[in-house]
């Protein structure tokens, strides 16, 4: 199944990140190395949120991967929702 991943970013984001940006893009990087995420990227102009693509077997292996991510530990990420995604093209 696929899941897409929303974060809503706190305002300053890009200036409190610096810190624990390297945590996260390894926690990422170990998800994606293993299948379970395909791709991820914040949103641009605002940077006010990210979005990830997770090919997981259930809606909790991605809460799993938010109770993990630093930028939610550090308090970056104001809120995120979990949505399943029927993939109909693309995305095997």
């Amino acid at each position: 199944m696929h899941y897409i991943l929303f974060y809503d970013y706190v305002p300053d984001i890009l200036e409190r990140r610096v810190p624990v940006r390297p945590g996260h893009l390894s926690h990422a990087g170990e998800w994606h190395a293993d299948g379970r995420l395909l791709m991820a990227g914040a949103l641009m102009e605002p940077t006010d949120g990210a979005v990830f693509i997770f090919r997981v077997e259930s809606k909790a292996e991605v809460e799993k991967f938010v109770l993990n991510d630093p930028y939610v530990t550090a308090g970056l990420v104001t809120s995120h929702r979990v949505r399943e995604w029927n993939v109909v093209i693309g995305g095997a």
